[in-house]
């Protein structure tokens, strides 16, 4: 579905992306691993049209490097930011609304499904999203980008700061998308949770892929681990 090769990436001057090339399959969970800084999220974002890049991005067969990300994200792949964005103004179910790809359209997921995978957003469909707790606000995010029924998610550090219990309630979430057929690119420091629901692992270091194979032949490479993960 998604095939990336030879992308570069910049920020004004400073080159961050090296030639990174890799694959999302159809209802694959692919996580992307890596330290801070290793170019994880700038990779995201040049996939989403959001940063200065080079390269071939292709999805479905369509050549997407240049277009807006609104045009990216109307042709199927959603985007889970690590800051959420959500608008705290608004409630829970105005929210859930503006994810929608088109007004009254029928996709893959309801607000009724919304509500049965996450039951404290239903008890909170009429609250401004600005006073949920940090777990609400994340299940927010996550059901407000399949309001708009992607073919791909990507999920930029989903778990970031949140309790034990919502950590394994995401990861139960993203087995439910591949349940559905969706393919996730999974952005993630906490390696439990990675390795424990992707079918493949990269490993980003200074920009470049430097690991891509199976959790299991990462769990077995004490290299790769020490040298780009641990910290």
């Amino acid at each position: 579905m998604l095939k990336i090769e030879n992308l570069h990436a910049y920020y004004g001057k400073s080159h961050v992306l090296h030639g990174v090339q890799f694959e999302v399959g159809e209802g694959e969970i692919v996580a992307l691993l890596g330290r801070n800084g290793s170019g994880r999220s700038t990779t995201a974002k040049a996939i989403m049209g959001m940063v200065d890049c080079t390269g071939t991005v292709d999805w479905k067969g369509q050549h997407t490097l240049g277009r807006k990300p609104y045009e990216i994200a109307h042709l199927g792949i959603g985007y889970v930011p690590e800051n959420r964005d959500i608008f705290p103004k608004l409630t829970v179910h105005q929210n859930l609304m503006l994810g929608q790809k088109r007004a009254n359209s029928s996709g893959r997921w309801s607000f009724d499904d919304m509500y049965q995978m996450f039951p404290r957003l239903k008890e909170r469909q009429h609250t401004e999203a600005g006073v949920l707790s940090g777990g609400e606000q994340q299940m927010l995010t996550l059901c407000r980008t399949l309001m708009g029924d992607p073919d791909l998610i990507i999920i930029d550090e989903p778990t970031e700061g949140l309790a034990p219990k919502i950590v394994e309630l995401v990861g139960q979430y993203l087995q439910k998308l591949k349940e559905r057929g969706i393919s996730v690119l999974l952005i993630e420091q906490k390696l439990t949770i990675a390795m424990a629901i992707s079918d493949r692992a990269l490993v980003m270091g200074h920009g470049s892929i430097v690991f891509q194979g199976t959790p299991d032949s990462l769990r077995a490479d004490a290299y790769i681990r020490k040298e780009w993960l641990e910290v």
